[in-house]
Order: structure tokens, then C-alpha cells, then sequence
């Protein structure tokens, strides 16, 4: 955990006091809606189909125990009772009434949490690795980087007001589980020969209405030098990016058009500017901000626990131990995923109980520590081995032991048209519909490693162009339709899945990809071969005609 600091906690009550007067004039009318707008940004106030939705940040996807109490505490209090975990490692209030969200943030800022930068024009809440920190392999713990990223960009004044919203992401190892290709700029972390430790930097990844896989424009940049890189692109983004029209304002569209080549020179051009100034980071300041990350004090203990030995006659554990427990670091303990994806349920969401829960079993077995994925799940990332046992049985007593992760019905889903303004069309009931006729786990590991994405307009919030299969829900003559793509992926090899066909109607959505996991059973070369490895080796072609044979 990182350990924030009075300038942090005084900047926090700061926005929290500019904010309560904000909607105090807001709400008397001093303020029109239209002249709040930029305001209400600026702290994670979105106004939604229905009422306000409020995002708030957990920056590199790490929150404590009391931090997630908090959580639940603004749930129960304001809102409905639940919160929405998302791709970017921010949880969404959906309901909570303008007059209480200074209260609200007031009370969040107690435990350290805010909402600044989750929305706007703005350099938005740093992304990492969920395992950052425990994960055997890494190169370090990514989270230090992304926490020096965080404090140099958090109300930036050059960046607060960019052509449109940017977003970073980190990594440390060699399976991506941030996405770091479809982010506006991926950070991967390197060894040099000479030992040094430094990034690989992409740009102009996004997904939306343009989709765009990131592209390396600096192979190495040593971690002394990332601050003033990073300025450098901002800068060129800033000064070049498009403002007159908002669908060809993110960075993608700049590196598109400018090709990655003149992209990259003019980004080296105004860095030449900055390179050997202010923003060049020594060890001490580095070892500083390391220093702030508190990590847990392990035991010593064997990596084979007679109690887990125990513990693995029962089928039910075994296939949940062997689904959502991965590997750590140390010796004795492992990284546990929550599973937010209960059959039926909507997907990424938690509610107070269960977040209260959570929190205390945090306590109890994780040294007091929860992190979010971009998979819209949880994890307690410092689990005793011995400890699994009793774990899954409390874990599966609040709901969220469900064993898919990685499964067919680990099912990453916007809100869609039953919250979102924007939407076109339902993402959260074709979620459940799949998640229902997916149930039988034992089916979920016939089929394997299999990611299905669901966005409800072209935003893509669902991230659906990455999908392995991908769902895009859109309107035509005022019905609601959905185009399916499949192949695509977010990891390492980061690839735009390819449509398969016309759009098929709403009550159509779950046959179809019935049928298209059924063509992949038939298809597949061996039960190892993934989904979208038979993908690539076959083309769309045989899905295609599997799907619309008869239809």
C-alpha cells in the first residue's frame, strides 16, 4: 500500500470544499446546468440517463481495507446499495442525488479517495498490473511508477484542459493484464544491458469510435527520463491534437495522421527542450516515493500446506483453487481473484455487504489489501496458502467465489442503455443472459481461456473491440442490434477482432454465440488450442458460416 502524505490529504479536502460550494450555487440556480458541466467534470460528476453518476479513482487499482469500507459506507448511505467496478479501476455510483456528493467525496477524503481526474479533458486515473508488486517474474513493482506518473500529472495545469481525455497505462511483466496497447500511452517496463530499469513506450492506442492497437515510438527510456518523455508527447498532443472536432481529438487520431515516424520526431524534438531539466528523476526522489509503499511482513512458510493437501478432495474447492488462485512472489501464499460475475449478475458489480465483507476478510488473510482489475474483478493479493481453504468459504458465502475467471461467463460489460445517456442499445442483460447459459463450470473449462466484451454504443466502453468474441451493440430503425467481432485481444499480442457478419437482433445475441463457441469445440485442433489462437489459425470464414447458416 502507498502511504499518502499531507500535501496529498490537504490537496484532497481542498477539492472537496471548492466542490460542496460549486453545487451549492449549482443547486440555487447561481450556476446552469451547462456552466456546471466543466465543473462537476472535474470531480467525477457525470449526468447519466437517470440521475448523476459519480466515478472515483483507485489509482493503480490498489485499495485498503478501510478505504473499501469506505466504499460501502457511500453505497448504503447515498446511493443504492452498490457499486460498479470498471475497466480502468474506478467503481461508478449510479444514483446518488447532486445534494449529497459533497458529502459524499467529504467523506471518501477521510480515508484518502477522490474523484479527480476520472472524468474530463484530462490526464485520467494511471492504470497498472492488479498483481503489480506480488506477480513471480516482474521486472519491479510497476505501481511506483505509476504513482510518480500520478503525482506529476494530478491537476497538471497544461494537461487539465487537452483536446480530449488521455489515459496511461503499466506494466511490469510479460503477460499484459493492463492493456497497455489500447491506451492513449502504454508503458512497459524494461532491463537495458546495461541493467538499467526503463520503459517501452507506446502511443496512440484507443479503442472507441476509431480503434487503434498502440505502436512503440521509443523502444527504452531509462525510468530517470520517463517524466520528461511523457511531457514531450503531452506536449506535442497538446499543441497538435484536434480540437474542432471531438471525434478526431484523441491521440490515436494524431498519430494516425501524422504517421508514427513524424509522430515520433516531433515528440523527440521537444524533448531534446526538457530532457536534462527539472523533471529528470534521481534515485533519491525515486527511493522516495518506493519507500512509500508499505509491503506486507510475509512468514516463512511451506509452499505445500498440509491444509491445502486436505482441502483439494473436495471437487468444488479444487476447481475454484485452480480457477481463481494464481501464483506469488513468496513462497506460501497466493493471488486470489474475486469473482464480480455471479450467474445472472451484473457484471463488475459489488455490493455494500459484499465490499464490507471483502474488506474484513482482507483483513483477516491480505494484510489488509484488496486491488482491481481491468476485468472488472477483485483480488486479495497476499493470501497464506494455508489459508485458501477458509477463504473460499467465506468468500463463497458472500457470492463472489463464483469459479470463471477467464471463463466464458467472465464477462467484461458497460452499463449500457440501462444507465448510460450514450448507449444504443443493453450490454447489462445479454451479460446475464450468456452468464446464465454458461453456468456449469465444468463447461467453462471445457471451453477455457474465452474473454466475451460488451459494449452498448460505439464508445466501447465494454471494450468490445478486444474481445475474444466482441459485441457492439447499436441501433437501427429503432431497434436495437448487435454486431459480433471475434479474434480480438488486449494482452501482450493485442489485436482488433474482425466482424463476422450483419448485426442479428437482441433476442439473437446468445444463440449466436452458442453457436460460435460451438464452432470453436468442433474447430479447435486440441483442448488446449484457446479460442482465439483457432481464430487465427482458421479465419472468420468457418464462424461465419456456422453462425448464419440459418438465419
Amino acid at each position: 500500500m502507498y502511504a499518502y502524505d499531507e500535501i496529498d490529504r490537504a490537496i484532497v479536502s481542498e477539492r472537496v470544499d471548492e466542490f460542496r460550494d460549486q453545487v451549492r450555487r449549482r443547486l440555487s440556480g447561481e450556476l446552469t446546468e451547462d456552466e456546471f458541466k466543466s465543473l462537476r467534470l472535474m470531480n467525477g460528476v457525470y449526468l447519466q440517463l437517470h440521475a448523476y453518476m459519480f466515478r472515483v479513482a483507485i489509482p493503480y487499482g490498489t485499495l485498503s481495507s478501510a478505504q473499501l469500507r469506505k466504499l460501502a459506507h457511500v453505497a448504503r448511505t447515498y446511493d443504492r446499495g452498490y457499486g460498479h467496478f470498471t475497466t480502468r479501476q474506478n467503481i461508478q455510483f449510479n444514483w446518488i442525488a447532486l445534494k449529497d456528493l459533497p458529502d459524499a467525496l467529504a467523506d471518501l477524503a477521510e480515508v484518502g479517495i477522490h474523484a479527480m481526474q476520472t472524468s474530463g479533458n484530462c490526464t485520467r486515473n494511471v492504470t497498472a498490473d492488479q498483481w503489480a508488486g506480488v506477480v513471480p517474474g516482474e521486472i519491479e513493482d510497476a505501481r511506483v511508477w505509476a504513482e510518480i506518473l500520478r503525482q506529476h500529472t494530478a491537476l497538471h495545469p497544461e494537461f487539465s484542459f487537452l483536446p480530449r481525455k488521455f489515459k496511461f497505462a503499466i506494466t511490469a511483466s510479460d503477460h499484459d493484464r493492463a492493456a497497455i496497447k489500447i491506451h492513449d500511452v502504454g508503458l512497459r517496463l524494461r532491463k537495458n544491458d546495461a541493467g538499467e530499469t526503463g520503459f517501452e513506450v507506446l502511443v496512440g492506442g484507443g479503442l472507441g469510435r476509431s480503434p487503434f492497437i498502440g505502436k512503440t515510438i521509443k523502444p527504452f527510456v531509462r525510468g530517470r527520463d520517463i517524466l520528461s518523455y511523457v511531457e514531450a508527447i503531452l506536449r506535442v498532443y497538446n499543441q497538435y491534437g484536434r480540437r474542432d472536432n471531438i471525434y478526431k481529438a484523441r491521440i490515436k487520431i494524431l498519430v494516425h495522421e501524422l504517421g508514427i515516424d513524424k509522430f515520433a520526431a516531433e515528440v523527440e524534438e521537444e524533448w531534446k527542450q526538457i530532457a536534462e531539466g527539472p523533471l529528470t528523476l534521481d534515485d533519491e526522489m525515486i527511493e522516495d516515493i518506493r519507500a512509500r509503499f508499505i509491503y506486507p511482513d510475509y512468514a516463512k512458510l511451506s509452499d505445500s500446506p498440509e491444509e491445502l493437501t486436505k482441502a483439494k478432495a473436495d471437487p468444488a474447492f479444487a476447481m475454484w483453487l485452480d480457477n481463481s488462485a494464481a501464483p506469488h512472489k513468496q513462497p506460501g501464499y497466493a493471488i486470489v481473484t474475486l469473482s464480480l460475475k455471479p450467474v445472472g449478475g451484473p457484471p463488475g458489480d459489488a455490493t455494500a455487504e459484499q465490499m464490507d465483507a471483502i474488506a474484513d476478510l482482507a483483513d483477516k488473510y491480505s494484510f489488509g489489501e484488496i486491488r482491481v482489475g481491468h476485468e472488472q474483478n477483485l483480488a486479495l493479493p497476499h493470501v497464506a496458502k494455508r489459508d485458501l481453504p477458509a477463504l473460499w468459504a467465506a468468500l463463497d458465502k458472500i457470492g463472489v467465489a463464483t469459479p470463471n475467471i477467464n471463463h466464458v461467463s467472465d464477462i467484461i460489460a458497460c452499463p449500457g442503455l440501462d444507465y448510460c445517456s450514450l448507449a444504443n442499445a443493453r450490454s447489462i442483460p445479454i451479460a446475464q443472459e450468456l452468464s446464465r447459459r454458461f453456468a456449469d463450470p465444468a463447461t467453462g473449462r471445457l471451453i477455457g481461456r474465452l474473454h466475451i466484451n460488451i459494449s452498448g454504443c460505439i464508445n466501447a466502453c465494454g471494450h468490445h473491440h478486444v474481445g475474444h468474441i466482441g459485441i457492439l451493440g447499436v441501433e437501427k430503425n429503432d431497434q436495437e442490434v448487435y454486431q459480433i467481432t471475434i479474434g480480438g485481444r488486449a494482452d501482450e499480442e493485442a489485436k482488433l477482432g474482425e466482424l463476422i457478419g450483419p448485426a442479428v437482433p437482441y433476442d439473437q445475441v446468445a444463440d449466436v454465440i452458442e453457436d460460435i463457441v460451438e464452432a470453436y469445440l468442433a474447430l479447435r485442433e486440441r483442448p488446449e488450442e484457446l479460442f482465439v489462437d483457432t481464430v487465427k489459425r482458421l479465419g472468420v470464414e468457418p464462424f461465419k458460416e456456422r453462425v448464419y447458416a440459418t438465419r
